[in-house]
């Protein structure tokens, strides 16, 4: 197991995305704390698989917009598990689509908390209990091409979300190592709320790859940011996209 006696960190993780990477970790050997805001039922049932086939795992609802939800799952972890190996920063989302004529301040800082806030507090306070492992930011292939109609502020967080990655990589290393992915269209709730099906199946038929990316196509790439499978890697913003964009 590529990442045994490991402890991570998984945002967001009750469902889609996050719910994958927190059972493909578990699968490589590592413990898991598993945060949720909402998605109770997904991050209970990520817990009962990870612990029925022998692994370590907790799932804490919190808001991690604020410094008490942070704390709290942070110290936990560590409490429980005995230290913090790996975060993997996947809190986030669109909201809603809205163009700049139609945004309102609310709006605009609600994105930027949810994404990129919540993403400088987890990896500080995770930082006061690393002294070596690595961070897994998820940002977007709007980060670098601006998304879709009425995401500006979205992609804006997300691109923001990639700076930040280099940024720390050369501020942590050679300790920590720091990368991000962009998924292109993945098969999760948050096409099904905000993108059209005839969208997606255009999509889809442009992609080299021809079809939509699932979230456990994320989880593995996640599992080798994190393992020493990727050893030589840091500040990267890796595209996994089926082939739509090519940077």
């Amino acid at each position: 197991m590529k990442l045994a006696g490991k402890t991570a960190i998984v945002t967001g993780g009750g469902r889609d995305i996050g719910r994958a990477c927190a059972i493909r970790l578990a699968e490589e050997g590592a413990s898991v704390a598993i945060n949720y805001f909402s998605s109770s039922e997904g991050a209970d049932s990520a817990v009962a698989e990870i612990t029925a086939a022998g692994g370590k795992a907790f799932a804490l609802q919190g808001d991690l917009n604020t410094q008490e939800g942070v704390d709290a799952l942070v110290g936990k972890a560590k409490a429980d598990f005995g230290s913090v190996d790996i975060l993997v920063n996947n809190t986030g989302g669109l909201v809603a689509r809205k163009t700049l004529a139609e945004m309102t301040l609310e709006h605009w800082n609600t994105v930027m908390d949810l994404n990129l806030t919540s993403t400088f507090l987890m990896t500080k306070a995770c930082l006061e209990h690393m002294t070596s492992g690595a961070i897994v930011n998820l940002a977007s292939q709007a980060g670098r091409d601006g998304g879709g109609p009425g995401s500006v502020a979205y992609a804006a967080s997300k691109g923001a979300v990639m700076t930040m990655t280099r940024g720390l990589a050369k501020e942590l290393g050679p300790n920590i190592r720091v990368n991000a992915i962009c998924p292109g269209m993945i098969d999760t709730d948050f096409h099904n709320i905000f993108t059209k099906p005839e969208v997606r199946t255009i999509v889809e038929n442009a992609a080299p790859l021809k079809r939509q990316g699932a979230s456990v196509d994320i989880a593995n790439l996640v599992v080798f940011l994190a393992s020493d499978d990727s050893a030589f890697i840091t500040g990267t913003n890796v595209d996994i996209n089926g082939g739509m964009l090519f940077s």
